[in-house]
């Protein structure tokens, strides 16, 4: 039916009311079946920070940062108390950039 619709040139809803449907259910019909938006796939690789220690600090007994290398041969440097959801926001930035 949204393929029709779409197709007919007709409004929805001069569609719908040609077809004794409800505006409201062709636009949550609609809404139910629009592809799912999926995250771009990010691949991380861990390597062993050379300043840290066995257990994951460093000389002064604090936590190591962690390493994220992104492409284009840049790298980002997080605390461990790094705020997740800032840093999936940094990563949708640099990500975009060229």
């Amino acid at each position: 039916m949204l393929t029709e619709q779409k197709n007919s040139g007709q409004s929805v809803a001069a569609f719908c009311r040609e077809r004794g449907l409800g505006e409201w259910q062709f636009y949550e019909w609609k809404k139910r079946l629009r592809p799912a938006t999926t995250e771009p796939f990010l691949a991380i690789e861990l390597v062993a920070a050379t300043s840290a220690g066995r257990n994951g600090t460093d000389n002064a007994g604090q936590s190591a940062p962690l390493e994220f290398r992104l492409r284009c041969d840049r790298s980002v440097l997080v605390g461990p108390d790094f705020e997740a959801s800032h840093f999936r926001r940094l990563l949708q930035i640099l990500e975009q950039e060229p």
